[in-house]
Formats: structure tokens, C-alpha cells, sequence
């Protein structure tokens, strides 16, 4: 294949869906994962045409499915170039005596576990040739915990971490490494959260204008796109309403 290759994972909804078709329109094939065949499947339509798509439906959280799947990979989609560790969640919003023990293991599981899965998956191709680029999203959580955030900070506390720790053992192969902090972007994010309550997650965004998918994807593509000699290391991403992850200046008047 000419085009170089991209992998974004949870790539069915909000920043997995926006970064794949911003890098597809930057001349990227597109090697898609998620757990919703039918997203994946209508997200080939939302490409340019005659985009190169590799749709992959596996869960990132589950270690033998993710080894099946790039066990099985097509010859010539092997040559990943650009890795973006996008899948993750939030589950609830409890202090921590309250929290639920099956939201914690999904946070964990998904947020942390599935992102070394795919990484370890994808790495070992990229020290062979001496060439590629791990971008990880990870959250202003990722740099201050606040109230009833808990374990959902502590994930994307680790995420940091190992973005770091990556990028010293890759250093040697010339990978870049690179992680991405959003603050408050408006997407199935908080309905996740909040599970399904469609209310209680609109009110998040309510009163200002919150960050975008397509915000996220843009400064991915900006990350990526800088000559070889510069790594966009470390970027959080606030709306300019968002002062930190607690303080939002929200006029409701509007």
C-alpha cells in the first residue's frame, strides 16, 4: 500500500470518528476499531472516496480478541505508521465510598489495559522499521483529579505516565510519542457517565461552548503532521470557558 497507515481506536463515535476522517482526508488509510459493527460500517461512507478502510470490531479491554485480530491482519495493512489510543470511558461520578466496583474495573480495564493491548499489538512493527507515531488521548484528568473523579482520574493519570514511559523506551527507534489532554468536549462522553441519562449529561455543556470532536481531531492532525524532528509531547486542550477541570464559566442567560 503507498498511503501510510493510521489506527484509531473507539473510532465509532466522537474523537475516534472525527480523527479518522480528518486524518482520512489528510490521505491516510484508515484502519478503524470499535465495538459497534454497524458504526464502523457507516463510518466508510463518511470518508473520502477511495479512502483505503480496514474496519476491525473487537473490544480493546479483551486481551485475546485484540491478539486474534492483529494476529490476523492483512499483509498489507501490517505497516501502521500512526497509532492513536483513543478508546476509553468514564462510568459514573461517585466519592469513592460509593463507587461501583464494575465501574471501576471497566475504567481501569478499558481505559489503561486496553490501551497497552493495542499498543503492545502495534509497537513491535514500529521498532522493526524505525518509524511510527502513538498519539494518546487521555484527559485534563489526567493532570488534576477533582471531586468524585477518583478512579476515572487515576486512569488517565496512568495513561500520562505510560505515555511517558513510552516515549524513553521508544526513543531509541526515533517513535514518536505524544498524548493529547482534552478538557470538557461534547460527545457520548458524560451519556456514558452518567449512563444514559440524556438530561443530566446535556446539562454538562450547557451555559458555553464546549471543545468539539473535530476540535480534538484538528490538533491530532497538527501533533502528526510536524517534521521529523519535532514531537508534540504533551498538549491539554481546555474550552476557553474551562479554567480547570472544576472551574467553567457558564452564563445559563444565553
Amino acid at each position: 500500500m503507498d498511503q501510510k497507515i493510521a489506527l484509531i481506536t473507539g473510532a465509532t463515535s466522537g474523537i475516534g470518528k472525527a480523527t479518522a476522517i480528518t486524518l482520512a482526508k489528510m490521505g491516510y488509510a484508515i484502519i478503524a476499531t470499535g465495538r459497534r459493527a454497524e458504526r464502523l460500517s457507516a463510518l466508510k461512507d463518511e470518508l473520502p472516496k477511495n479512502t483505503p478502510y480496514l474496519p476491525l470490531q473487537f473490544d480493546v479491554k479483551k486481551r485475546k480478541e485484540v491478539e486474534k485480530v492483529f494476529n490476523d491482519l492483512p499483509e498489507t495493512w501490517l505497516k501502521i505508521e500512526v497509532l492513536v489510543n483513543n478508546a476509553g470511558n468514564a462510568h459514573g461520578l461517585s466519592p469513592i465510598q460509593d463507587g461501583d466496583v464494575d465501574d471501576w474495573d471497566a475504567m481501569m480495564d478499558i481505559n489503561v489495559k486496553g490501551l497497552l493491548y493495542v499498543s503492545k499489538a502495534v509497537i513491535p512493527g514500529m521498532v522493526e522499521r524505525k518509524s511510527g507515531q502513538i498519539l494518546n488521548v487521555g484527559s485534563i484528568a489526567a493532570k488534576e483529579v477533582y471531586p468524585n473523579g477518583n478512579v476515572y482520574c487515576a486512569s488517565k493519570h496512568a495513561v500520562d505516565a505510560i505515555t511517558k514511559g513510552m516515549r524513553m523506551d521508544l526513543n531509541p527507534y526515533g517513535i514518536k510519542v505524544m498524548a493529547i489532554h482534552p478538557g470538557l468536549v461534547e460527545t457520548e462522553f458524560s451519556l456514558v457517565r452518567f449512563k444514559g441519562d440524556s438530561d443530566k449529561a446535556k446539562s454538562v455543556y450547557q451555559g458555553f461552548a464546549p471543545l468539539l470532536a473535530e476540535d480534538i481531531a484538528e490538533v491530532i492532525a497538527f501533533a502528526i503532521s510536524r517534521p521529523s524532528h519535532v514531537v508534540m509531547a504533551d498538549m491539554v486542550v481546555l474550552a476557553t470557558a474551562q479554567g480547570s477541570s472544576t472551574m467553567v464559566h457558564k452564563d445559563l442567560q444565553k
